[in-house]
């Protein structure tokens, strides 16, 4: 009966063995993760694409697609993506779904493989500074090279990398003559092999790289990843600095703590709290800017002004510390500053009177005698009437006129006690008197 038992066990063992045994066997494919790399390229993105890049080694995808539509951007954010793209083991292809010009021919140069759309663009890649005009030598050299090795690593022909980046190159079969930037049409493209196809949808895409019937992965900005990338964009961050700094100023002005105060403390939480997330912001930045949030609200309670102008330079110690390019983080700060002084000269000079706010910030009351304000009584009515010295004159004394002793100078001689004197002037408290000739 027993052995029946442990053979009826062991039976059962074997058939969910066998149930199991293919179940072990079956392979789940792996997955394609499609990163977006949309609108400019910032140091927001590229901690956003760093997080996606992660996420896909870790679940073993087999491929990277990034889904490329940007005007271009920020050269150094571009230099760290290249980089991620050089760093990561699984294959990376870059879909062009309309342009990726400057930083983004860049990134996409750095793919393993380039698909572009029929009505793609790629290419215009100098670097432009922030008045719009070429950089400088030294810069316009490092990204010319970049450029042509991202290019030969890929075994591509780095001439057309080069006259993306550089106007001197003449290449007139490509409509880039002297004096203009390479940009590539999908067709141009194709025929220089630095795209592998011509595609029409991302479908495409997966077609020519095997993995048709894979698991897609659309890989989606978070909210914190949002709010990154928007207040680290160039633009974004002297109008921030700007708010904050008109927002602590008004507030240093006006009694207790009200709206342009907290403007300016969200402002500034906003620009901190977005660099920290694109990894711009050390903690040192942050530790320096709560340093300076507590002197300004200190500012508030004590007298003096020292706290405030601590808090203001802590904040500013701040602000350049949590910038990757010290020299424009130095010139939105400038930038701020001009804003925000024209700004109060404005609000001050123009619109002081009209509008409610900035009369409880504004002293518009004025203690002069016209409005019944005066500094001390004035003894007109002593003008010309007569009295008699009781103490000397050099040149103060008191005289007695009409039974009151009234502090008084004599004109600047010497004048003796027991004297007639009469008021010849007065100026407020300043009694003026004259010894009468007998």
């Amino acid at each position: 009966m027993i052995r029946r038992g442990f053979g009826l066990f062991f039976g059962v063992l074997l058939i969910l063995a066998g149930f199991s045994f293919p179940v072990f066997s079956q392979t789940k494919e792996q997955p394609v993760y499609v990163v977006p790399v949309h609108d400019e390229v910032e140091k927001g993105l590229y901690a956003f694409m760093k997080r996606s890049f992660k996420e896909a080694e870790d679940n073993g995808a087999q491929l990277i697609v990034l889904d490329i539509h940007t005007p271009g951007g920020a050269v150094d954010a571009a230099g760290e993506i290249g980089k991620l793209l050089d760093e990561t083991d699984t294959r990376t292809v870059a879909f062009i779904n309309d342009r990726a010009l400057s930083a983004g021919a860049f990134i996409s140069l750095h793919a393993d493989a380039i698909y572009m759309v029929p009505n793609g663009q790629m290419g215009a890649a100098a670097i432009i500074d922030q008045q719009g005009n070429m950089a400088d030598k030294k810069a316009q050299s490092y990204w010319r090279s970049a450029m042509k090795s991202a290019a030969q690593t890929n075994g591509l022909d780095p001439k057309y990398a080069i006259a993306m980046a550089d106007p001197d190159v003449d290449l007139p079969e490509y409509n880039a003559g002297k004096g203009e930037l390479l940009t590539f049409s999908a067709k141009e493209a194709l025929e220089t092999g630095y795209s592998k196809a011509t595609v029409h949808q991302l479908k495409d895409v997966l077609q020519h790289e095997k993995a048709a019937g894979a698991p897609i992965v659309e890989v989606k900005e978070s909210w914190a990843e949002k709010v990154a990338r928007f207040v680290t964009n160039p633009i974004i961050v002297p109008i921030l600095l700007s708010l904050a700094s008109l927002g602590l100023i008004l507030e240093l002005y006006s009694p207790g703590f009200g709206l342009p105060g907290s403007v300016g403390l969200v402002s500034l939480f906003l620009f901190f709290y977005g660099h920290l997330v694109a990894g711009l912001a050390g903690y040192e930045s942050v530790l320096l800017f709560a340093i300076g949030a507590l002197l300004i609200v200190a500012e508030l309670f004590l007298p003096g002004g020292i706290a405030g102008i601590l808090g203001i330079s802590a904040l500013a110690g701040s602000i350049l510390l949590a910038g990757d390019n010290v020299k424009w983080m130095g010139l939105s700060l400038v930038i701020a500053m001009s804003v925000s002084i024209v700004a109060m000269i404005l609000m001050v000079k123009v619109f002081g009177k009209k509008m409610k706010f900035f009369k409880k910030i504004i002293l518009t009351d004025s203690t002069n005698t016209e409005s019944g304000y005066v500094s001390n009584v004035n003894r007109v009515e002593l003008l010309g009437k007569t009295g008699v010295t009781k103490t000397p004159f050099r040149p103060a004394g008191t005289v007695v006129i009409d039974n009151e002793r009234i502090d008084a100078v004599s004109e600047g001689g010497f004048i003796t006690a027991e004297k007639e004197v009469t008021v010849v002037k007065v100026e407020g408290a300043r009694i003026v008197v004259r010894e009468m000739d007998e």
